[in-house]
């Protein structure tokens, strides 16, 4: 599917998406997965707060300024490549009876502080069992 995620720091729900793209199966698990080299995937509470929190930690770890090594994109653009090994562009959930097995304030997120790429894909895949 292809998100929208604009120019600056994002957390952005998918759960919804998610939930529709299980419904139709049994057990299982969904597994979400982000192709890009500047995005990440989290399992967080929204709302409340959390996704704010997640990007302001985000920023205090990695600055958004000029000390990568990674120089291309726009300022402190490095940060944004280094990002993924922090929040991993992948997350799987169990799926049983084609309901997202997530708890009461879990929501599955991506992750984008990258303001270059606005538009990202992501992919959802099921595996049955």
């Amino acid at each position: 599917m292809s998100v929208h995620t604009g120019d600056s720091p994002a957390v952005h729900d998918l759960t919804e998406d998610c939930r529709h793209f299980v419904a139709a199966e049994d057990d299982g698990l969904l597994h979400v997965f982000v192709p890009h080299a500047t995005a990440g995937l989290a399992v967080l509470e929204t709302g409340a707060g959390s996704d704010e929190d997640l990007l302001a930690q985000l920023d205090e770890l990695l600055p958004p300024d000029r000390r990568w090594r990674h120089r291309h994109g726009s300022s402190g653009h490095g940060r944004d490549h280094v990002m993924p090994a922090i929040v991993p562009p992948y997350a799987t959930v169990p799926v049983l009876g084609g309901r997202l097995a997530l708890g009461t304030w879990q929501s599955i997120c991506l992750v984008d502080l990258n303001g270059d790429n606005p538009d990202r894909e992501v992919r959802l895949t099921f595996l049955p069992g």
